[in-house]
């Protein structure tokens, strides 16, 4: 028995690999940047922040890393840094899992590549593997003692081939589970195999009920980043909340101590980062370190207190650029204020202007048109520089398989309206619902021959990362994919938060009342908690599909305001075409 368990102490003791260099030594002793990856070619310096990120990704104790990051604070460089020790130092399976296929490319292609071609340790040791029909590819390579796999997770099929060791993934919040399961949680079951794993997970937090990387670095020992106060001394995480500045002047932008309550300059942030130290939160979790990290100790030109003051001004008052400052600079979860809008709160904000009453911040027009049985549905929208009007609501009545219909619509969209400012406007992009198979080739049809009029076929995909409309990757077929999950999403934003939508007071109350037919709820797919939108019963949404593919046709324009709103102050007058038409018979000679 005794002979039992000494061997298998040995064989544990064969799997922690024997002491080594710390991951940041390594990086600042061996790794270069070259001018196509980074601003500061040449030897890597990591910040003061990055180094026990990076030592905790090599230390034998330590089973998992998870970060919550900003943008500003070069993660990707600690990335590359750990993928190119292992390769290195302790060869072993590794595998890197990224959103898309594109994001594998450029990774591949601007960041690894340019890497081991500088770095003179590692020059030379990737080479392409083939795959199954005897090609090399870009995301498969061999190196002595190991291999490098490169995997997108809009894919996850492809995860089934592979065990791996070390399992680095970038960007958790941008995977969405598929019909083949949770990307995350079938690139961990590739790990099951070793009992030496390493599963880091880095990402900026999207959306906080349903974050990948907030809820595991719950699971953490949950480390938080301090500086030490230029005056006072104290340890504290520099938050937004203690940045203060002058009213009307974010370039004053400052820090004010919570211990002491006295102002520091932002020109003491390299000294107190410098001096600064991570602290776990929960020591008690052992072999799970976490970090979350923000922007506000970022020592980068680009995130100057004041910049990021400037930054946050810009973003109030608009949802989604708001958003975007407190994932990508705040490193936070956002969190919805409403997850269902009140129809007759939205209806009491109806104002005088339509079609026939433009506005004079309209710029663009743009329409959306959803295909029922009997009729079309469509929706006019008026966009400025900040805002969106909702301008008028129509139906077409008839069959979308008769001429008729679609005669009508075109008229409609060939219209054109008196404008303030002395010219007329007239539909500038539209996209038509063909997500109904029965009439998705009349759709096709009528859209065809419209191409140059940006007049486009739509069909609506689910998925919170998928963008606002993008160009079907399918051969032959001249259809768009609209983001419809996201654009909701946008949309109960911007309702809730702000009201940079106004409403033409020519809708009706049917109107509102589909505009809020769906809520967003969490539901749980493959264990994992999932946003999703749901019709309430009893409650049709032609007029908020509608909303969503004319707001999905702005994204086809790619107009100046200020040349349109020149063009729109200049008063044409169209000459009057003649209706003789001569025939060269007459001039033929007898």
């Amino acid at each position: 028995m005794r002979a039992i368990e000494e061997v298998r102490r040995r064989a544990f003791r064969a799997l922690i690999p024997p002491p080594r260099m710390p991951l940041s030594e390594w990086i600042e002793r061996e790794m270069r940047l070259p001018e196509a990856v980074s601003a500061l070619p040449g030897r890597v310096r990591l910040w003061p922040y990055q180094r026990e990120i990076a030592d905790a990704i090599t230390d034998p104790a330590v089973e998992r890393v998870s970060l919550v990051k900003p943008v500003r604070v070069g993660f990707s460089t600690i990335l590359s840094g750990a993928v190119a020790s292992y390769v290195a130092n302790e060869p072993s399976p590794i595998l890197v899992l990224l959103p898309t296929e594109a994001d594998c490319r450029d990774y591949t292609v601007s960041d690894l590549e340019p890497i081991f071609e500088a770095t003179p340790c590692l020059h030379g040791l990737l080479s392409a593997e083939a795959d199954e029909t005897g090609r090399n590819t870009l995301s498969s390579r061999r190196f002595p003692g190991g291999s490098l796999k490169i995997v997108a997770a809009k894919s996850p099929r492809n995860l089934r081939r592979h065990n791996v060791r070390i399992l680095l993934m970038d960007e958790v919040d941008g995977m969405e589970v598929s019909k083949e399961g949770d990307p995350i949680t079938l690139a961990e079951r590739r790990t099951l195999s070793f009992a030496n794993r390493k599963i880091i997970m880095g990402s900026t937090p999207v959306h906080e009920e349903t974050s990948n990387v907030l809820r595991a670095y719950a699971q953490s020992d949950a480390r938080v980043f301090e500086v030490p106060c230029k005056l006072c001394g104290s340890f504290s995480e520099i938050q937004w909340a203690h940045i203060e500045w002058a009213t009307g002047r974010p370039e004053t932008a400052a820090f004010r101590c919570p211990h002491c309550e006295e102002i520091v300059d932002e020109k003491y942030k390299p000294e107190m980062v410098e001096a600064g130290r991570w602290r776990a939160t929960r020591p008690e979790v052992k072999g799970h370190a976490g970090f979350r990290l923000n922007a506000l100790v970022s020592c980068l030109a680009n995130a100057s207190w004041a910049k990021l003051a400037t930054e946050f001004v810009a973003a109030t008052g608009h949802p989604d650029k708001l958003q975007t400052f407190v994932n990508t600079i705040l490193a936070q979860g956002w969190r919805e204020s409403a997850e269902e809008l009140d129809e007759a709160g939205l209806a009491s904000r109806r104002e005088r202007f339509g079609l026939d009453e433009i506005p004079a911040p309209i710029l663009m027009v743009t329409t959306g048109i959803d295909v029922q049985d009997d009729r079309l549905e469509l929706t006019f929208l008026g966009h400025s520089r900040t805002e969106t009007f909702v301008l008028a609501h129509m139906v077409i009545w008839g069959s979308p398989l008769d001429n008729t219909t679609w005669y009508e619509l075109d008229e409609l969209l060939k219209s054109r309206w008196p404008h303030p400012l002395g010219g007329t406007i007239g539909v500038d992009a539209a996209v038509i619902d063909s997500g109904d198979g029965g009439v998705t080739d009349a759709v096709y049809g009528f859209t065809r021959p419209r191409f140059n009029r940006k007049i486009m076929s739509g069909k609506g995909v689910s998925g919170f990362q998928r963008p606002a409309i993008q160009k079907s990757q399918a051969k032959g077929v001249p259809l768009f994919l609209v983001g419809v999950d996201a654009l909701k999403a946008q949309l109960l934003s911007r309702l809730s938060r702000g009201r940079d939508i106004r409403f033409s007071d020519s809708l009706e109350p049917r109107y509102f009342e589909e505009l809020t037919s769906e809520r967003r709820v969490v539901r749980y797919r493959s264990g994992r908690p999932e946003r999703v939108f749901e019709r309430i019963s009893g409650r049709r949404a032609e007029c908020l599909d509608c909303f969503v593919y004319a707001i999905a046709a702005r994204g086809l324009l790619t107009l100046d305001p200020d040349r349109r709103e020149a063009e729109l102050s200049q008063i044409v007058v169209s000459k009057k075409s003649s209706n003789t038409i001569r025939s060269a018979w007459l001039d033929r000679r007898a």
